[in-house]
């Protein structure tokens, strides 16, 4: 399976819930880095993965949260690199205010399964927009 073909599995299972997260994983290699970035830095292993995935489920990071999706704008893929531009979107429960923003991840795979992950968002225009009066900067 190439890479472009594994992204678009992945994408196809958020939100996430215990089945798919059970069935993504089948997509991670258990030597998967994913480079988050920031204070937390790079994230090693399987375990590493599941647990992010386990924390998006309900009662996780996305708990005041409903109607997330993730909509792939563009797809790029060579050899084991597959790139994706999608749209993040989510309503926040409690105010009903929206969010949409651009997103971009990027994989490499080997052997049908992700070995290595990078990811980016505008979290600044998510926070602007799920402000009081908040638009999209």
């Amino acid at each position: 399976m190439d890479a472009a073909e594994v992204h678009r599995r992945l994408i196809a299972l958020t939100p996430f819930t215990a089945e798919s997260v059970a069935e993504g994983l089948r997509y991670i290699d258990s030597d998967v880095v994913d480079h988050r970035g920031g204070a937390g830095g790079d994230h090693h292993g399987i375990d590493a993965w599941r647990a992010k995935w386990e924390a998006m489920l309900d009662g996780g990071i996305f708990a005041g949260f409903r109607d997330i999706g993730v909509r792939v704008e563009q797809n790029v893929a060579a050899g084991e690199f597959s790139v994706n531009r999608y749209t993040s979107t989510g309503t926040e429960i409690a105010t009903g205010r929206s969010y949409a923003v651009t997103s971009m991840d990027m994989i490499r795979v080997r052997d049908g399964r992700v070995v290595e992950h990078w990811a980016l968002m505008d979290v600044t225009d998510r926070a602007a927009q799920l402000a009081p009066g908040g638009t999209s900067s």
